[in-house]
């Protein structure tokens, strides 16, 4: 019952964050993406799904509001489990460079066509037959006009899966 109470507050703080302009503060991403994908896994994780996590085993501090980032992470990770129905391999590998921080997202689903990469992250836009259409267009908010970072697909083949990308800059914050 006390991991439901936590679980209802990070739902309520991200309801809230929604609409108002977040505070980005230095964190850890590294750790952000272990603890979102860590509780997924715990949740999602059965004889019908894989999940392969490859991030760093260090701290890697970017401008981040941990709520909000969780709940894109989470997100994608929903979409990925729905495309791939009844069984699958979902991969989360963290890489960086000298300016960003990059978060691939990989399922072995139904693909996407090359035509639908951008009109995916429109509001409205779904593929589901539940649902309004509204969880990659809040994501892409969250990503581009929040962190000022960037969210897309990196690619994706019919019948065989697709990667998304997060890539978010490892600058300071300036006040």
């Amino acid at each position: 019952m006390e991991k439901d109470i936590d679980r209802m507050k990070v739902i309520t703080e991200r309801f809230s964050k929604i609409g108002s302009i977040p505070t980005l503060e230095p964190r850890d991403v590294t750790a952000s993406v272990n603890e979102t994908m860590t509780y997924l896994k715990r949740r999602f994780s059965n004889n019908k799904f894989e999940f392969d996590i490859k991030i760093p085993n260090r701290e890697i501090v970017v401008p981040l509001d941990a709520a909000l980032f969780s709940w894109v992470l989470e997100n994608l990770t929903k979409n990925a489990l729905d495309a791939m129905e009844d069984h699958g391999k979902l991969t989360v590998e963290m890489t960086e460079d000298a300016e960003y921080v990059h978060i691939d997202i990989s399922d072995t689903g139904k693909g996407l066509q090359r035509s639908a990469y951008k009109q995916i992250f429109q509001p409205g836009y779904t593929s589901k037959k539940r649902g309004w259409g509204l969880g990659l267009s809040l994501a892409r908010r969250i990503i581009e006009d929040y962190h000022k970072g960037k969210i897309f697909v990196k690619n994706s083949v019919v019948v065989q899966g697709t990667t998304f990308r997060i890539a978010l800059k490892k600058k300071t914050i300036e006040n």
